[in-house]
């Protein structure tokens, strides 16, 4: 091998390495006021003072998920890629306060004096997806007061019932710039059971049944209680027109737990000549993409970040 040969693919061996290095990454506890709720939330931030702002993905997890186990996976691979990330607990959630409900009679606040003491019930695992939109928004405006945020470079991923959350605010809010949607329910068919359910809502007003269902319509192998009223008012596939970012579609390919071509490959199907999209499928069913299929996604994951979001 001549030496000009040697010395080139040293060079070369070097940049490689460079772009394929990991970032050392540290976390942090924070606390995000929602409506009046407070949640739990964790930064995870790349170690490297060369850099004054990140760019930045927050992560909504699914129905009722954990931001410990998005901690545990997704938010250091992440962050450790170049991105400073975000984690929270929905309210109701995990480490973050109940949403509290008063049924009984609430006292006027004093004059000089708005505290009151009242018996309130604590509100726990309920899906509720305006609640949680909401939180999401709360998320953002914690980020935009963050000085190592760039908030120019804001991305949303989202999974499972989260990847809907991923598509809603994506379609909606101007400060996202990447989304990234993985085994998404849109709320495709909702619109079938809507007159049912709006006489739900109607009595939860009138409390002529709870007005926060709790306890009823669970779901087998599923936490929490679904606020059906509401999920059917929420469906993100009827904003996907609305998609100005780049959007990345991760499904399994064998989906179990609604139908794919009706959600996610049906909101691809609505943006993809009008903005950066990618559609991929994985083997397997729904859960596969958190635990055989997880390094293969994340890894297109990033490479769309990189692209899009860097």
């Amino acid at each position: 091998m001549n030496k000009f040969l040697a010395v080139l693919l040293f060079i070369t061996s070097s940049l490689l390495l460079s772009d394929e290095s990991e970032y050392e990454v540290k976390s942090e506890n924070i606390e995000i006021w929602s409506d009046g709720t407070r949640m739990q939330g964790n930064l995870f931030i790349p170690q490297d003072s060369s850099v004054k702002k990140w760019p930045t993905i927050l992560l909504a997890h699914g129905w009722g998920g954990l931001k410990s186990h998005l901690n545990q996976s997704y938010a250091p691979k992440f962050a450790a890629a170049g991105y400073l990330v975000m984690t929270f607990d929905y309210r109701g959630w995990g480490e973050s306060d109940s949403r509290l409900v008063v049924y009984g009679d609430m006292p006027k606040p004093g004059r000089f004096n708005s505290t009151i003491s009242v018996q309130a019930t604590a509100i726990r695992d309920l899906v509720d997806p305006l609640d949680q939109y909401e939180d999401i928004q709360a998320s953002l405006y914690f980020l935009e007061g963050d000085t190592r945020v760039d908030s120019e470079r804001i991305a949303i991923w989202g999974s499972s019932f989260g990847g809907g959350h991923a598509v809603m605010t994506g379609a909606s809010d101007p400060r996202i710039k990447v989304i990234v949607s993985q085994v998404g329910s849109m709320g495709a068919g909702m619109e079938n059971y809507a007159q049912d359910l709006k006489k739900r809502l109607i009595a939860q007003a009138r409390k002529e049944e709870d007005p926060v269902p709790q306890g009823i319509d669970m779901q087998p192998g599923l936490r929490g209680t679904p606020h059906y009223g509401r999920m059917s008012i929420y469906q993100p596939i009827t904003r996907a027109k609305d998609i100005k970012v780049p959007t990345l579609i991760v499904d399994a390919e064998n989906e179990e737990l609604f139908n794919r071509l009706e959600n996610g490959w049906a909101v691809y199907n609505l943006i993809k000549d009008k903005v950066p999209s990618r559609y991929v499928t994985f083997p397997g069913k729904h859960y596969d993409i958190y635990s055989t299929n997880f390094e293969a996604s994340t890894d297109i994951q990033i490479e769309w970040f990189n692209q899009h979001l860097k």
